[in-house]
């Protein structure tokens, strides 16, 4: 598909977001920002790419989180990298691109946007290398098929709900640092709103589901959802892959459909309330 697909149509409602009412150059400038932001930006991921992996500072967070109550048992490192790439592969990339392509939307120009509006947020798909706020911001910028997996992981900082709250509030407002980037992204006028209405609920404990319409209509899509959508089944699915390189090389090789018996097996191991 090439990249002129992806040009606006005159017709584009007028509450339309920047991002379904601007042509592509606009936008490609809008995710890049000024000369101060993009040296900033690289140096967020000049940062990220540095502390990656490292286990000295994921493992606080993920026992912080544990504490919490969000996971059961801390996967091991292998197998959490195991489980980003059948994350990457199964569900976030190919439920991505549907939900795009039903908009009318050049999945690849999309993800170039995002990753020039913040190159640090797509490098890490688990997010426990992540920063709070690249979390935050990558939230921000795409309509999830689920926020609360990434809600439930930003309890891994003492603010991190917090903070998420008050920036959804600076974007709503137009005072957010990066509310032009971002914007540049966002295909979704209504997004930000629910967001916020979500999040206060996910901070009550009284939130239900913000789920992406094409995963709503879609069973295979609702399966992946109910797998990696959330921390805690997320981390049980990775719980159950190969501990060993050569089972997890096994596993990346030959195993080309998503395991859904892994799945079934993560659900069952739900611990009782």
């Amino acid at each position: 598909m090439s990249m002129t697909t992806d040009a606006r149509p005159a017709d584009a409602p007028t509450d339309a977001t920047p991002r379904l009412r601007e042509p592509p150059l606009a936008l490609l400038r809008r995710a890049m920002g000024d000369r101060p932001t993009r040296r900033e930006k690289l140096r967020r991921l000049a940062g990220a790419l540095l502390s990656y992996g490292d286990e000295s500072k994921v493992m606080p967070r993920l026992q912080r989180l544990r504490d919490l109550g969000w996971i059961d048992e801390i996967p091991t490192r292998l197998q959490r990298i195991v489980g980003a790439l059948d994350m990457l592969r199964f569900f976030i990339v190919p439920c991505a691109a549907d939900y795009y392509r039903s908009k009318g939307i050049n999945f690849y120009f999309h993800t170039l946007l995002r990753f020039l509006d913040d190159p640090a947020s797509v490098i890490d798909p688990t997010g426990f290398n992540s920063s709070r706020d690249t979390i935050i911001g990558h939230v921000l910028q795409v309509v999830h098929a689920n926020p609360d997996y990434d809600l439930q992981l930003l309890e891994s900082f003492p603010d991190g709900i917090v903070s998420m709250e008050e920036q959804i509030l600076q974007l709503l407002a137009g005072t957010h640092p990066r509310a032009a980037s971002i914007l540049a992204t966002v295909e979704d006028p209504e997004y930000h709103a629910r967001l916020l209405a979500h999040v206060r609920e996910f901070r009550r404990r009284q939130h239900g589901a913000l789920l992406r319409e094409n995963v709503v209509s879609d069973a295979q899509f609702r399966l992946l959802e109910r797998t990696f959508g959330e921390l805690p089944s997320a981390m049980r699915y990775f719980g159950l892959l190969p501990k060993t390189p050569i089972g997890a090389a096994r596993h990346l090789l030959f195993v080309r459909e998503f395991p859904a018996h892994l799945a079934h097996l993560a659900m069952d191991h739900r611990p009782a309330a």
